[in-house]
C-alpha cells in the first residue's frame, strides 16, 4: 500500500512536464500563489485511469453520488412528463452536465485522503469538510447561478425562435417541429452554440478552482483565475478532458441515466487527479 501511494504521488508531481508558470504576472492574492504546469495528453488519459482507481477502491460515495444523480434523472423525465413539458428533459439533462464540478466536490476530499493516507474518509468527515469551507460554498453558487442562466436562455429561444409551437405541445410535435421546421434547425443550432459556450466557460472556471479551494488556502478569484490559466496554457489536454466527461455523461444518461451510477464519481476523482498534475506542489516546509 504504501509503495503504491509513493508511485502515485511521484507520478502526480513529476510525470508533467518541468515547465511551469504562474497564473498572472505578479501574486494575485497577496499570498504564495499556485504555479501551474504543462500537462500532456497523457496526464489526461492517466487521470482517468487513477480516477477509476480510486472509485474502485473507495465506492461509497461514488454509488451515493451517482446514484442520486440517475435517480434525479429519472425523477426529472417523469416530473415533466407528467406536467406536459417532456420535451424540457433535453435542455435540463444537458444543463445537468454544468453542475458536474459541484456534484463532483465530495470525491476530491476522497482521493486526496486516499493518496495521503491509504483511507477514505467517512461521508460526515466528507460533509464537514466541504460545508465548513467557505470558498466551496462561493463556488457552488457561481455553478448554479450559470445553471439558472442555461434554464432562462432556453426559454427565451422557445419563445423568440418557436413561438406557440415551442409551449403547450406534446413532446412527438415538439420534436417534429424542431427537426423538420427551419425555425427547429435555428433552434437546435443556436441552443447548441449557446450552451457550449456556457460549458467551456463554466469548465474552464471550476475545473482547477473547486479542487484549489479544498487543497489550499485560497480565495475564489485567484482559484478561478488559476482554472482558467491552466486551461489557457494545456488547451488539448484540458479541453480533451472536457470533452471525454461530456461524452461519457450523454453515454451515462442514454441507458434510464443509469451509468451515471459510474460515470460522475470516476470523473470526479479524475478531476483531482488532473489538478494535481497541472498545479505545482507547495514545498515541503
Amino acid at each position: 500500500m504504501t509503495a503504491d501511494m509513493t508511485a502515485t504521488a511521484v507520478s502526480e508531481t513529476k510525470n508533467s512536464s518541468p515547465v511551469s508558470t504562474p497564473p498572472v504576472g505578479g501574486a494575485i492574492s497577496g499570498k504564495v500563489d499556485p504555479v501551474i504546469r504543462t500537462i500532456t495528453w497523457n496526464d489526461m488519459v492517466d487521470a482517468v485511469r487513477q480516477g477509476a482507481d480510486d472509485f474502485r477502491r473507495a465506492p461509497k460515495l461514488g454509488l451515493l453520488t451517482g446514484g442520486f444523480c440517475a435517480a434525479g434523472g429519472i425523477a426529472l423525465v417523469l416530473f415533466l412528463t407528467r406536467f406536459g413539458v417532456p420535451y424540457l428533459a433535453y435542455p435540463m439533462a444537458t444543463g445537468f452536465a454544468l453542475l458536474a464540478p459541484l456534484l463532483a466536490t465530495g470525491h476530491y476530499v476522497v482521493s486526496r485522503d486516499l493518496a495521503a493516507t491509504g483511507k477514505a474518509p467517512t461521508l460526515g468527515a466528507i460533509w464537514r469538510e466541504i460545508i465548513n469551507r467557505s470558498e466551496v460554498r462561493w463556488m457552488a453558487f457561481v455553478t448554479v447561478f450559470i445553471l439558472l442562466i442555461w434554464m432562462y436562455q432556453v426559454r427565451i429561444l422557445l419563445a423568440v425562435i418557436l413561438g406557440s409551437l415551442g409551449f403547450g405541445v406534446s413532446l412527438t410535435e415538439f420534436v417534429n417541429t424542431v427537426l423538420s421546421t427551419s425555425n427547429g434547425w435555428a433552434f437546435l443550432a443556436i441552443g447548441h452554440v449557446v450552451g457550449a459556450v456556457m460549458a467551456t466557460i463554466l469548465f474552464s472556471v471550476t475545473v482547477v478552482s473547486f479542487p484549489l479551494v479544498l487543497d489550499r488556502d485560497v480565495d475564489m478569484m485567484t482559484a478561478m483565475i488559476t482554472s482558467v490559466s491552466a486551461v489557457s496554457q494545456n488547451t488539448v489536454p484540458m479541453f480533451g478532458f472536457a470533452a471525454l466527461i461530456v461524452a461519457s455523461l450523454v453515454a451515462g444518461m442514454v441507458p434510464f441515466f443509469l451509468g451515471l451510477i459510474i460515470v460522475v464519481p470516476v470523473f470526479g476523482h479524475a478531476t483531482w487527479h488532473l489538478y494535481r498534475r497541472v498545479i505545482e506542489p507547495l514545498p515541503v516546509a
